[in-house]
């Protein structure tokens, strides 16, 4: 089974990729995770792709679609993948279908965890971890059971992403909208597109992708 998850970031994306993982057997596919290890790897694609990167430019669709055919047909690939942060443009997904169809593959489902931005602004902005182990805790939604002590570790040091702010957050919705969200109408068109409410809680956002999936 093949998938992909869209929604902006914050969204929850990597998490529900992270369970489908644990539980179906599914590999989670990060572009920038799989940037880095094909340069680090050093194959004929990485060396493309650091040689762009180098030069201070953008990793063209071609070398994208080359990454992810070389990285699908790896054997951890044979249950199926979930691509989390690629498409995000139509010319990107009708590059990755082409692609797929030569294999003899398809997409079975591209999934959208559709959110309210002015409540995901609060979730992101007020997000925050143990520096120590990691933990993740938010000022509203998620406090330490004593406050300052991590419950996981017992650590008191703890850590906020530097873009973890409102006005960082609103750019990057906004470039979601302008650069993401218009591929929709074409999975819809193509039948495989269905919604899910991403701001629920985790565990029932991962039923209602399960009530898809099957």
């Amino acid at each position: 089974m093949n998938l992909i998850l869209l929604g902006p970031p914050g969204a929850g994306k990597g998490t529900q990729a992270r369970k489908l993982q644990d539980e179906r057997g599914l590999i989670q596919l990060s572009t920038g995770d799989m940037l880095r290890a094909a340069v680090k790897s050093g194959s004929e694609i990485g060396r493309k792709a650091k040689a762009v990167m180098d030069a201070g430019k953008l990793v063209s669709d071609d070398i994208m679609i080359a990454m992810i055919e070389e990285r699908i047909s790896q054997p951890d690939c044979d249950k199926g993948f979930i691509l989390d942060g690629f498409p995000r443009t139509e010319a990107q997904a009708q590059a990755l279908d082409a692609m797929l169809g030569r294999k003899g593959l398809k997409l079975d489902h591209v999934i959208e965890m559709a959110v309210d931005e002015k409540a995901l602004t609060e979730r992101i902005v007020g997000r925050y971890t143990c520096a120590k182990c990691g933990a993740g805790y938010h000022d509203s939604f998620q406090k330490p059971k004593v406050a300052g002590i991590c419950d996981v570790c017992g650590g008191k040091e703890f850590t906020r992403r530097a873009d973890d702010n409102a006005e960082t957050v609103r750019t990057r919705l906004e470039a979601y909208r302008k650069q993401t969200q218009p591929i929709l109408p074409y999975y819809r068109a193509k039948g495989v597109l269905k919604s899910v409410d991403g701001m629920a809680e985790i565990d029932e956002v991962a039923r209602q992708i399960g009530a898809v999936l099957s």
